[in-house]
């Protein structure tokens, strides 16, 4: 028997919402304290002053005894500030490639992972073209903002003798057009070998996103949003395992993290499991 744990995490660049501050040593503990084998991370940091000018995913690879990771840009410069969408020019960071000039403030999708990584993919989607509204919980209001452009990034990697892929991603605000991102990574996604497993802030609740994809909900039932008094679930864990190579036993929950305006969603597998077979 074998397990896997399975965590996604919108960061809020770190910052919590007791006190308005990010602190980075607090952000890696909490998740770090999650024991995550694979770590899905959205509006992720690397060098901006408002976090402590660090690559914030490195910061949290950095305290998981030999993971591999990525951090790819979504856009460089500062969200809500003066920024550019990213291309596939822009560099990626990750354990395996050069280092980036600290001067490259940059925002978007990180992925964490303890299992051996054969290959990474990035896919990139447009931002909705207009203006449009988002809601605002701490003054219960709606703000009319730019969307930002997104991105999806997986990893092939390897697992009981054989490959699947594992991703994150960060869809649109904008209802419809996070559809239409979806679809569009499914499309990319479905190329990569299967099991596939998409962790993210998908910004539709349950069990919408599922009925998207076509894939199976593996953490229903978990309000995220917004918290610490969360009223709705955006952040997700899907699974296409066409075949059943993963037959076993999933378990989640959800986690109060002090920071983030977001719950972090843990999914436990446990492979060889079978109701007769658990302990009690």
């Amino acid at each position: 028997m074998s397990s896997l744990r399975f965590v996604t995490s919108n960061l809020l660049n770190g910052m919590s919402l007791a006190d308005g501050t990010v602190d980075v040593d607090r952000m890696v503990k909490s998740l770090t304290a999650l024991q995550p084998d694979v770590l899905g991370l959205q509006e992720v940091d690397r060098f901006q002053h408002r976090s402590a000018m660090c690559d914030h995913t490195e910061a949290i690879a950095k305290a998981i005894p030999g993971a591999s990771w990525r951090f790819v840009p979504a856009l460089i410069g500062e969200p809500g500030k003066t920024w550019r969408p990213a291309t596939d020019d822009d560099a990626a960071s990750g354990h395996d490639l050069p280092s980036v000039p600290s001067s490259s403030a940059a925002f978007g999708t990180g992925l964490v992972t303890t299992l051996p990584v054969r290959e990474w993919h990035v896919v990139r989607v447009q931002p909705f073209p207009l203006r449009a509204p988002v809601f605002i919980p701490g003054a219960n209001s709606l703000l009319m903002i730019d969307d930002e452009p997104r991105v999806c990034l997986a990893a092939v990697v390897e697992f009981e003798g054989r490959t699947m892929t594992v991703a994150a991603t960060h869809a649109s605000f904008v209802p419809g057009w996070n559809v239409k991102q979806l679809r569009a990574m499914r499309r990319a996604l479905v190329q990569l070998p299967a099991p596939r497993i998409l962790l993210g802030d998908l910004n539709l609740p349950a069990p919408l996103p599922a009925k998207v994809m076509g894939w199976r909900p593996l953490a229903s039932g978990h309000a995220t949003f917004p918290s610490p008094s969360p009223k709705m679930q955006l952040d997700h864990v899907l699974l296409d395992d066409p075949g059943a190579r993963l037959d076993g036993m999933w378990r989640s929950q959800a986690h109060l993290l002090d920071f983030s305006d977001h719950r972090a969603v843990s999914v436990d597998y446990m492979s060889g499991y079978t109701p007769s077979n658990i302990s009690r």
